[in-house]
């Protein structure tokens, strides 16, 4: 049984974690990932525009869209603006495109002190290499699934 002191002793580690825990807003969060998101999406919106009022058609205004969009991701990753982005924007931070460039451009920078081939070439993918696995093998059951519900007959 517990003495009087160790109940004493763990009331006060409670306080001292209650104390230290960040506490978090949830509508705050929220606003800020739609925050950041909504501005990445307005500036592709922005290119997409710029692109084809330059007479560019829809399929290549898109291709420099993402082009530029992705660069822009690997420059603030290299200028380390990207990781206060995140911080500040949380999951808006992670609109598709300029987070997948992002963790692909971190990981290349984080391991570039081992080298080329060691450091950059085996680790680039560290972080991205789930992403691409697993949404290549999702689409290919998907693909799988949709191709045996339209050869019963279930879809047109």
């Amino acid at each position: 049984m517990a003495t009087e002191a160790q109940l004493e002793k763990q009331k006060q580690y409670e306080k001292y974690v209650k104390e230290i825990t960040p506490t978090h807003s949830l509508a705050l969060n929220m606003f800020r990932a739609f925050l950041v998101g909504g501005a990445f999406c307005t500036l592709g919106q922005v290119i997409l525009n710029f692109a084809g009022r330059q007479g560019l058609d829809k399929q290549a205004a898109g291709n420099w869209c993402s082009l530029i969009l992705i660069l822009l991701s690997v420059i603030l990753t290299g200028l380390n603006l990207y990781p206060k982005i995140g911080k500040f924007g949380g999951a808006g931070a992670l609109v598709p495109i300029t987070g997948f460039a992002n963790s692909v451009a971190a990981s290349a920078i984080e391991f570039r002190a081992e080298g080329q081939i060691f450091g950059i070439g085996c680790k680039i993918f560290t972080i991205a290499g789930p992403v691409i696995l697993y949404g290549i093998l999702s689409s290919w059951v998907l693909g799988l699934l949709y191709y045996i519900l339209k050869a019963v007959g279930v879809t047109g």
